[in-house]
């Protein structure tokens, strides 16, 4: 029965959106999809996954593989919910959902800057500074299915932890190094 719910929980949002957001051909679908089922997904719920089967918790999953694949399937449950809602509210209310770098110098405005993206976007239609409701809603909505349907943790800590994670890889994306590559035209490599 449990392995209905996780189910119904993935696909069902996820079909939803899908179609709803496919049939405008809005540029959300693709990101989305990256997002929710893309190797860096994957790798991050694995991961988490592996975390948390090392802290034991919940504690009510047990060991072993078994309690593996249940926080497996929580953390791809959870993970989900929180990208499909994320998107679709973000795709209402025309909100940017990359990192984009600050302009300014010095460790303290780009530190400014990283975290305030956290729960700051921009508008996609004006360019205007809104609140992220998307991002914080889709972090909300991860911490009720996992407090709700898979039992596992604490909605608020879910949410909370989702928010700092997301402040964290802002703060990494604004100080990592920038890759520049290299401009060569496809056709010089076939001369």
């Amino acid at each position: 029965m449990r392995i209905l719910i996780l189910l119904a929980v993935i696909l069902a949002p996820a079909a939803m959106v899908h179609a709803a957001v496919s049939r405008q051909r809005h540029p959300y679908v693709k990101h989305w999809k990256k997002s929710t089922y893309g190797k860096g997904a994957v790798a991050r719920v694995g991961v988490g996954a592996g975390v948390a089967q090392m802290r034991h918790r919940p504690r009510n999953y047990g060991g072993g593989a078994a309690g593996f694949g249940k926080r497996l399937g929580a953390g791809a449950t959870t993970h989900a919910v929180k990208t499909t809602v994320e998107h679709g509210i973000a795709a209402k209310l025309h909100e940017d959902l990359h990192y984009h770098r600050s302009n300014k110098s010095g460790v303290g405005p780009r530190l400014g800057h990283a975290l305030k993206s956290t729960v700051v976007t921009q508008n996609t239609k004006t360019g205007k500074g809104t609140p992220a409701a998307g991002r914080v809603a889709g972090h909300a909505a991860a911490g009720a299915v996992s407090q709700g349907v898979l039992a596992g943790a604490s909605g608020a800590s879910t949410a909370g932890v989702g928010l700092a994670a997301d402040a964290g890889a802002n703060v990494a994306r604004e100080f990592w190094p920038k890759h520049k590559r290299a401009h060569t035209s496809r056709v010089a490599h076939l001369k």
